[in-house]
């Protein structure tokens, strides 16, 4: 690994741990500075994130029973939605998988810099199990076609369903694990990864994970929020200018 891009994935890592959302930088940083098909570096970036989900765990651990509770269906549909989303990458023609990383960097940068600071403990509204596996298919499947980790695309969706805090965090936590193994038994079946370098990127967005929430605690969240929606704006821009262009 370049140490360029090994920069950016440990920065992708550390935003992943303080603010969920750095997820999105890793595939274009891949395809940029290791020169990677857009397709590999998909495949890449999924298994990649199995490390950080896998610490996300051991945190998961430590929360309440009540926060928890629930998050089976979740998981379930994400396994499903990344398996399915795995497969479509295979076949989805570049240009538009490119468009999507483009759409998704754009879509958490604004989401970056005009989301308030939500409350706690908002009054939560329970959601049932069928929309959980709903929320769970869709996550994955977007997760797995643009190579993120999945806190991305959930935390804004369960915070716009009134979602406390806690069992948002623990949620975003917790999909990781199951749309990174899922989507990359598929690359894996189709030979498009490479296993040591997914390793490789896995340990050091790993490590800035872990420097990430610890980052988080002593950092004031809505400055630092404003900061990633700026950069991951920019990368929105400059992938969508590279979409037009092809």
């Amino acid at each position: 690994m370049l140490m360029a891009s090994g920069a950016l994935t440990l920065l992708a890592g550390a935003l992943i741990g303080a603010t969920g959302i750095g997820g999105v930088l890793l595939v274009p940083t891949l395809t940029q500075f290791e020169g990677m098909p857009l397709r590999a570096a998909v495949a890449t970036a999924s298994l990649a994130f199995a490390f950080p989900g896998v610490a996300a765990l051991w945190w998961l651990r430590l929360a309440a029973p009540t926060t928890r509770a629930g998050l089976l269906p979740l998981v379930a549909g994400a396994l499903t939605g990344a398996w399915l989303g795995g497969q479509w990458v295979q076949t989805l023609e570049a240009r538009w998988l490119l468009g999507a990383v483009a759409v998704l960097a754009l879509f958490s940068g604004l989401r970056g810099l005009l989301q308030r600071t939500p409350a706690a403990h908002p009054k939560a509204v329970d959601l049932g199990a069928v929309v959980m596996v709903a929320l769970g298919l869709g996550v994955g499947a977007a997760s797995a076609l643009t190579g993120t980790g999945g806190p991305v695309v959930l935390i804004p969706l369960l915070l716009a369903l009134r979602q406390p805090m806690a069992r948002t965090i623990a949620a975003a936590q917790v999909v990781q694990l199951p749309v990174a193994l899922s989507a990359s038994s598929v690359h894996l079946a189709s030979d498009a990864l490479t296993p040591g370098l997914a390793l490789a990127v896995g340990t050091v967005l790993l490590v800035g994970s872990l420097l990430g929430q610890q980052l988080a605690r002593g950092v004031d969240m809505r400055k630092l929020q404003r900061l990633v929606g700026l950069l991951l704006l920019g990368t929105g821009l400059w992938l969508g200018a590279k979409f037009m262009s092809l």
